[in-house]
Parts: structure tokens; sequence; C-alpha cells
């Protein structure tokens, strides 16, 4: 009897089936054995199965056995799961198109399929300011400490920060790429690859000898998302591989994270943007992130012990008089305009900027408090 990852491979083997297709398949039929031996008429039922895939469907099925070429393939990749395994991810899973075959290097940990254990991406721009780079680092070692597996691109920038610190705070880490798992892009990244296998796992939707393509890596980000509970956009500008993650992220209904920066700073255009889109603050009190995150609010290595007071930028005299009007305790949004006696626009203004400098916190309904 032939297995059903089979079929998952047969299915790919087909030009113009892609994961969405195939999953619509496999929820239609059941498996995608029933599938491979429907007829026409009972493939047009299913939504995106026009004429000419129809066609395709019919011409191709008939030159290919599900079993030969799984046998193949076997040989030319070592280790692929399909949908089918019991080992797939449990998350990516859940997403409307896991990658049909998903291809891995370097050190199983059965948790992290499963969804036992926490994963979380980074990402963000391969230019990173001196900033983005030490809060990249700050992150992923408070995740990695708290036992979160961090997930990135092995990019340069944002994401090889976010794999080096993982795995030199002990942690474990994910790099899925945009090339087959056997070819290192960018080759500077050699090093850092060789790491990984050691302490975490490469993964890929592409077989062995891909060479790296403009196109494969937008949709190597929805892999990303959709392994991840939360997606940490450290520093992006407007065109950003990372904004499209986050929109991926928001798809599958992962929580999107972003980094405030400067308003007249190109790097942190995006995250800006994402923030205005209703992605959460990340803040200088990461225990808050993490208790958010689903972690013990412990933070070790990281700087906690500084003092309020030494941290607080001189404000402006409105952004003072904001400050001032706000407690520990979340206040609404009319109220702190009655305590200001401002105008409504100019208090909004205010208590972005403030946001934005992590000095306060806006919480459901338009409260806010400080940090």
């Amino acid at each position: 009897m032939v297995e059903e990852g089979a079929y998952w491979l047969a299915w790919t083997q087909i030009s113009g089936i892609g994961p969405v297709l195939l999953r619509r398949l496999q929820q239609h039929f059941g498996t995608l054995a029933t599938a491979w031996n429907a007829t026409k008429v009972q493939l047009g039922e299913v939504e995106g199965f026009g004429f000419q895939t129809l066609e395709k469907v019919v011409q191709q099925r008939s030159r290919l056995h599900p079993e030969q070429l799984f046998t193949k393939h076997q040989q030319e990749n070592s280790h692929f799961w399909t949908p089918a395994d019991a080992d797939y991810p449990r998350l990516l899973l859940e997403t409307p198109s896991p990658p049909p075959i998903l291809y891995y290097r370097g050190e199983v940990e059965l948790q992290e399929n499963l969804g036992q254990k926490p994963m979380v991406g980074i990402v963000g721009t391969r230019q990173p300011s001196e900033y983005g780079i030490r809060w990249t680092r700050q992150i992923s070692t408070a995740l990695a400490k708290n036992g979160f597996t961090v997930v990135s691109g092995m990019a340069e920038g944002i994401d090889t920060e976010s794999h080096i610190a993982a795995m030199k705070a002990g942690g474990r880490t994910i790099a899925v790429l945009g090339t087959g798992v056997d070819v290192i892009y960018p080759h500077k990244n050699r090093d850092l690859y060789k790491q990984i296998l050691t302490a975490g796992l490469v993964m890929s939707e592409y077989p062995t000898k891909t060479p790296p393509d403009r196109t494969h890596f937008p949709r190597r980000n929805r892999i990303i998302a959709g392994l991840s509970r939360a997606i940490l956009v450290m520093e992006a500008p407007l065109k950003s591989g990372a904004l499209i993650t986050a929109t991926y992220a928001n798809e599958f209904g992962r929580d999107v994270y972003a980094l405030p920066g400067r308003l007249d700073d190109h790097p942190s255009q995006g995250c800006l943007k994402l923030l205005s889109q209703g992605a959460t603050f990340i803040l200088k009190e990461l225990d808050e992130l993490l208790t958010m995150l689903g972690a013990i609010p412990q933070i070790d290595g990281i700087e906690a012990s500084t003092a309020p007071e030494q941290l607080m930028p001189t404000l402006s005299p409105e952004l003072q008089t904001v400050m001032d009007a706000l407690a520990s305790d979340a206040l609404p949004f009319d109220f702190i305009i009655q305590q200001t006696g401002m105008a409504a626009g100019s208090v909004s203004g205010a208590l972005l900027q403030l946001e934005l400098m992590g000095l306060i916190s806006q919480l459901p309904g338009m409260r806010y408090q400080k940090s």
C-alpha cells in the first residue's frame, strides 16, 4: 500500500498545483490518495480547479507513479516531512498553505513540532542600525533563556543577529531558507549555518541543490510566520520582507510586535507602519514582552537594574504635561484631556510620541498608563 506522504509528493509534481490547492484537495477528499484516483468531474468540484488545471492533472497524473517517485526522492533528500507525517510542525499545519514537502537538517526537537515548546519569529532589515542590532541581541537572548526557540531566515542583518544571540544564550534556533537545506546563502553565513545545525534546524520547502531565487524568499516568510506563535519585527523599511512576514502572521492569527524607532529613521518606517496598524509595541521592559508571550517574567543578563529616573529623557512642555497627567494605573483618553486642558488632537499626538519613546503603554479601550 502506497503511503499518504507519497501522494503529497506526487501532487507537487503536477504544474499549477500549489500548497493552497493541495490543502483544498485534502479537505475535500479526506486524503490525497483518494484525490489522486478521483475522476475529472469529481476534481472539478474543488474550488480553484478550473478547466486548464484539470487538463494538466489528467495529462500529467497518468505518467507519475507515487511510490516510485517517493522512493527516488528519499534517496536524493534524506530528511523531509509531509503533512501526513506525525512529526510535521503542528502550527504550520494549521495555516492555509503548509508546504507539501518540508525539508530539514540539524537536531529535531519534537516538542517544537508538537507545539509544546513555543517558537517566536524575529525578522528585520539586512542593514540594521546599532539600535536595531542591540535590541535584537537583547530580545533574542531573553527569549532563549526563557525557553523560546528563535525562528528567522538566516539573512544578513537582523536574522543573523537573532540566530547568533539565541545560540550564545544556550537556546535553540531555526533558520528557514529560500534555498535547498544544503545550500548556504549568503555564503558569508557558512559558519553560522554549521552552528545552527548543532543547536537547532535549517528548514526549507525547496529540495536539495535548489539555488537562491528572488521569488523564493517572500514565500519562505510564510513558513517563518506559520511556525511561530508571534512575530517580532525589529527594524524594517517600508519595502521589506519583514513586512511580508508580518502580513502572513496577521493572516494566520499570530501576534505581531514591532520595535518603535524615531520618526525620521528610514529603517524604522516599516515598524512604525505596523504599529499604526495595531501591532504591539516592544518596550524596554522585556519582562512584559515575555509575560505576553507566555514566559516567566524574569530576565537574566538584561540591564533591568537601571533606575527609571536615569532613563527619563528631557521632554517638551507639551509632552511633560501629558506625562504628568498619567499614573501607574490606566486612565481613559477623555480623562487625560480633562486633566491636561489640551485639545484632543494634541493629546493624541503626544500620547503616540510618548508611546514610541517607550514611556507609556496603551491598553484596550483607549486607556493609557506609565510604563
